[in-house]
């Protein structure tokens, strides 16, 4: 367990590091534009991450039961910041979007606690109350209703990405503690419908679809930012254009520092550079799993499978969208891209796994 432990560490590392450089190397000029400093997004990132590496440490060097033990008063906090950035005035809206709290610089995005406490919650609820979870009402439908209320509050930010993750890696943790397949089955199936309508009702939702299928017959409008990365990504070739090279980047591609980075990775370092950095997350995301099955506390096991499920599905989902396997949905890249609140949290995360596999 201790060689899992040293290499999640190292690669957590190496992502942070080629994180920093990619995000300088895909801001610069946007910042030099728009602030007259070509390092203030790095300047911003920096601080986050330094951030991130004390609460990585504090995660990592708490009492594993402490943290068990503060998993419902950390559920009951982070719903209450779900519902108070609902409220104007004290929520910061972008673009409609109610997903921020703001102070001067630096903003906050709630919704990224939350995950990361439901997690730990439902490791901590499949632990106490795990021999349950096959009974629907004194077992199931409690947390089923946990996660859904996270979800909702979510997705009324509106944030239908986020919350289709949160349910998604929720009942993926259920289905391993031993829920019964019936159940999340039927859940499964009856929100079908609510889905559709969710995706179909509102029009930037449907145009992201349509788009999807042929991001090409609007290449000018709704398709725009796929089409730059599809050019972005195609333009690297093998070995890339070199670092800090992009003609994408030059405000053609938007989000290249954030949702995008990956095209921008694959544009300046090929499919070399691009394939190297999927080498890594799979590496750390195979040593996460390892772990699992290495880990005889089911309070342990659940909580590693569940950040490691995590972080695979945003990977995958951001990497997916970068390469237009899947619509366009912001998600920010684990360890990369720039973004306060994503990284703070990332970075708990891994402090959580790695707390989680000490022996």
């Amino acid at each position: 367990m201790r060689n899992i432990r040293r290499s999640i560490f190292i690669i957590m590392i190496a992502l942070l590091t080629f994180g920093c450089v990619m995000i300088y190397s895909a801001s610069a000029i946007h910042a030099h534009e728009n602030y007259s400093d070509s390092m203030y997004f790095l300047k911003r990132h920096l601080i986050f991450l330094l951030l991130g590496f004390g609460l990585m440490i504090f995660l990592m060097s708490v009492d594993i039961s402490r943290l068990e033990r503060a998993a419902k008063p950390l559920m009951i906090a982070s719903l209450a910041l779900l519902a108070l950035v609902l409220i104007p005035n004290i929520g910061s809206s972008v673009a409609g979007a109610r997903r921020w709290f703001r102070a001067g610089p630096l903003s906050f995005q709630p919704s990224e606690l939350a995950k990361f406490a439901l997690v730990i919650y439902i490791a901590s609820y499949l632990d106490r109350k795990g021999y349950k979870i096959k009974d629907f009402f004194y077992g199931f439908l409690p947390i089923v209703s946990v996660i859904s209320l996270t979800g909702i509050l979510v997705l009324c930010q509106p944030d239908l990405g986020t919350s289709l993750s949160v349910f998604f890696i929720g009942f993926l943790m259920l289905f391993v503690g031993g829920a019964s397949v019936l159940y999340l089955g039927s859940i499964a199936l009856l929100s079908l419908p609510f889905l559709y309508y969710l995706i179909f009702s509102v029009p930037y939702r449907r145009r992201r679809i349509l788009v999807f299928l042929d991001p090409w017959r609007d290449s000018e409008g709704a398709g725009f930012q796929i089409v730059q990365s599809f050019i972005a990504l195609g333009s690297g070739g093998l070995l890339g254009v070199g670092l800090g090279q992009s003609t994408q980047k030059l405000f053609y591609l938007p989000e290249s520092y954030t949702d995008f980075i990956f095209s921008i990775v694959g544009e300046e370092l090929g499919f070399l550079g691009a394939a190297s950095l999927v080498l890594l997350f799979g590496v750390f995301i195979w040593q996460g799993m390892r772990a699992v099955f290495f880990t005889e506390s089911i309070f342990k096991k659940t909580l590693l499978f569940g950040v490691t499920g995590m972080i695979a599905f945003e990977v995958l989902i951001n990497i997916g969208v970068s390469s237009g396997l899947f619509p366009t949905k912001g998600l920010p890249l684990p360890f990369i891209s720039y973004g306060g609140s994503s990284l703070l949290f990332h970075m708990g995360a891994a402090g959580i796994m790695l707390n989680a596999m000490r022996e």
